[in-house]
């Protein structure tokens, strides 16, 4: 293990980094430092981690970063990042054994290769299969609702627990995760079909995603859930929004549901240009935007909470 011999639990395999900044492994590239940040080498380190820290300890696990804006005082405690020894797939029949750090992307074209239609859509899905399972992450037409057969878990506490996709009680862009648990495995169902069709799918996904959306920004993917019956982003084009800017925050113009960093943003101009967005739809059509985009961290010293 590197890191800190202050650090309150001993043993541990992984790589420990006290004061990590965090700004350069999110999409948004903004964000202050963990106070602590763990990368566990394995499962039993990442048990032992959990079992052993001091129950007063916070502790936030990061994917890939890619659906969060860190918020520009850091965060607290101890930020976990899964990382190799979280990221295997194996087939096993029509099935995929997914490790929770494996790429969306990295999976379906796994899927493909493996002649399993149904996965496809992750092409779709910028994160990590962690992510996805705790919020029912969807597009083009699936979710991972409609594909998953169990995830293993780790409790706060560390210990292991299987669970069933009727337990993880499902919704749009939520799950009945336990408090405090973090998932680390899961396995996806897929349907036998031509490998060569999928790929052509996927292919299709991307080349859809990179027409639509600003993929080669600076961005967060999705900012808002859709409400009932709307489109988060007609919404916010139809209140005037395309294109509105605060610092380097801006409105995609491309896709409106899309912030973007232009280059010297800080987490505060993103959190302030999305609440404002939100009172901006309101008063339009009186639709309450609510957030997809996690938003996690302290704030800097002097600034209001949202």
């Amino acid at each position: 293990m590197t890191g800190s011999s202050d650090f309150p639990v001993t043993g541990l395999r992984g790589r420990l980094t006290p004061n990590a900044p965090l700004g350069p492994r999110a999409w948004f590239r903004v964000g202050g430092p963990a106070d602590w940040l763990f990368v566990p080498e394995d499962q039993d380190d990442l048990a032992l981690f959990l079992r052993e820290k001091p129950a007063a300890m916070p502790v936030t696990v990061l994917g890939a970063c890619s659906n969060v804006i860190i918020r520009d005082g850091g965060i607290a405690g101890t930020v976990i990042r899964l990382a190799r020894g979280f990221a295997d797939i194996t087939v096993q029949g029509n099935s995929l054994i997914v490790g929770a750090a494996a790429l969306d992307i990295t999976v379906a074209e796994h899927a493909a290769a493996a002649g399993l239609a149904g996965l496809e859509f992750l092409a779709g899905i910028p994160g990590s299969i962690g992510g996805a399972v705790r919020m029912n992450a969807g597009a083009y037409g699936s979710d991972i609702n409609a594909v998953l057969e169990w995830a293993d878990i780790l409790t706060a506490e560390g210990d292991l627990h299987r669970l069933s996709h009727d337990e993880l009680g499902f919704a749009y862009r939520h799950s009945e995760l336990p408090e405090g648990s973090t998932v680390i495995r899961a396995s996806l169902r897929g349907t036998p079909d031509n490998a060569d069709a999928i790929r052509s799918r996927i292919a299709d996904i991307r080349a859809s995603r990179e027409a639509s959306q600003p993929v080669r920004a600076r961005t967060g993917g999705s900012t808002f859930r859709n409400p009932e019956g709307h489109k988060a982003w007609q919404l916010i084009d139809e209140a005037g929004c395309r294109g509105l800017q605060i610092g380097d925050a801006q409105v995609s113009e491309k896709h409106c549901n899309f912030l973007l960093n232009l280059g010297q943003a800080s987490s505060a101009d993103l959190e302030t240009l999305g609440e404002t967005l939100r009172e901006k739809v309101l008063a339009q059509s009186g639709v309450d935007l609510h957030w997809e985009i996690k938003r996690i961290g302290r704030k800097s010293e002097g600034e209001q909470t949202v």
